[in-house]
């Protein structure tokens, strides 16, 4: 398995650190969106509870809570993985922030996704019935991957029942999980989403819009850089406050961490997968899935990483030649003397280009604290730039496109 090798290339380190570790000092902790939640940058999935006993649960829970996790999502509904993390966060389910998902149930031995609302239903309140508690701050609706989807959620009785589940106090806020680029971003401009769950990674980034990861022939023709819907789903979150939780963040299944099996076909490290997702502002956590506590540790390993071990250009370089000159957000170019933030003016100019300048867009613009026009031209950023890109050209244009 991918994951092994890279447990192994750990091995040596993290044997000076297999003693619980209580580095809460080191996690860092951003907003999720507008609900007022405070999430670490790294948080746990739920996949590992599965394949342990109830103390080995409560061992695993205690390393998360001890290094400064506190957002977990569960999105499994076998009735084993629900107990032992109710086990393990009984007495101290305050200290973990729940995002459960809504329209997941377990059938014929297996995980399933369901619209029934007497299902629905009887899925929900059993999660809540394991874990031991009456309300999760996050109400996920469980994978919505097509347009049609979405537009059959709205009006349904199953959206009826989450409106009901918030109103009555046991989902704080309501989320949406999806791995398709154009559904996001339906639902961020929804009005009434304040979390989306969302499939992210530098293999991912490159899907066209409306591809999903497990589409025939996904990744026979990348982007050459970040494809446009997801560069204005990760912008409008980032301009509206809206929360993202990230899925996938080793390419699903530790792919991206061997050059076998990478999408990009070269491997990553953890540090690099992370450091590539939590570059994004609109980002709010990570959810990495761990199997067992070695695994929990070499992610952990994050909070001790250098800006050396987190720089990922190295790892797209090979894969990504076909990206030369062309931006794709990766910020290597900051800082500017002259405080622009580059990456986010060549985000905006590129959606100008590819869509055409519209009010919002120029507003947005508007709002950055420094622009384009202020560009001196030192060429700083191009000594940082692993793709070639020419800043201070891209800087003129934007200054053209905008007006400043």
């Amino acid at each position: 398995m991918t994951r092994k090798s890279t447990l192994a290339a750990f091995a040596v380190l993290l044997l000076a650190t297999a003693c619980k570790q209580t580095p809460q000092t080191n996690m860092a902790y951003r907003p999720l969106g507008n609900t007022g939640l405070s999430v670490s940058e790294i948080s746990i999935g739920c996949g590992g509870f599965e394949k342990l006993d109830s103390a080995g649960s409560i061992a695993l829970m205690d390393m998360a809570l001890d290094s400064g996790m506190n957002y977990i999502d569960i999105y499994d509904a076998n009735p084993k993985t629900r107990s032992n993390i109710g086990a393990a966060l009984q007495g101290r389910r305050d200290k973990m922030i729940i995002q459960g998902h809504i329209g997941t149930i377990w059938a014929d031995g297996q995980h399933k996704r369901t619209r029934d609302l007497d299902s629905t239903r009887m899925g929900f309140e059993d999660l809540l019935n394991r874990l031991g508690t009456d309300h999760i701050e996050v109400g996920m609706i469980h994978i919505t991957d097509s347009p049609e989807e979405w537009n059959e959620l709205q009006g349904s009785p199953f959206l009826d029942y989450v409106f009901q589940l918030k109103k009555e106090g046991k989902i704080k806020h309501i989320g949406v999980s999806s791995h398709n680029a154009e559904v996001a971003l339906m639902a961020a401009k929804s009005g009434w989403i304040e979390v989306i769950m969302f499939s992210l990674n530098p293999a991912f980034d490159r899907l066209k819009g409306g591809t999903i990861p497990w589409d025939k022939g996904a990744f026979d023709n990348l982007q050459a850089g970040i494809d446009p819907v997801r560069v204005e789903f990760y912008d409008y979150c980032a301009t509206h406050h809206i929360g993202v939780t990230v899925m996938k963040t080793f390419g699903g299944g530790g792919r991206l961490l061997d050059a076998k099996t990478s999408q990009l076909g070269v491997a990553f490290t953890p540090e690099q997968c992370i450091a590539y997702c939590l570059a994004k502002p609109c980002i709010s956590t990570c959810i990495l899935g761990v199997d067992n506590l070695d695994e929990l540790r070499t992610d952990l390993h994050w909070l001790r990483a250098t800006d050396a071990e987190k720089d990922y250009s190295a790892a797209m370089q090979p894969s990504t030649n076909q990206t030369d000159g062309q931006c794709t957000y990766c910020n290597h170019c900051s800082p500017c003397p002259q405080g622009i933030p580059i990456a986010r003016v060549n985000e905006l100019l590129d959606k100008a280009e590819h869509d055409g300048m519209t009010p919002e867009l120029q507003a947005r613009y508007d709002s950055l604290p420094h622009h384009a026009s202020e560009c001196t031209h030192c060429g700083s950023c191009m000594t940082r730039c692993p793709f070639g890109v020419d800043v201070p050209a891209h800087m003129d244009k934007a200054a053209k496109v905008f007006g400043k």
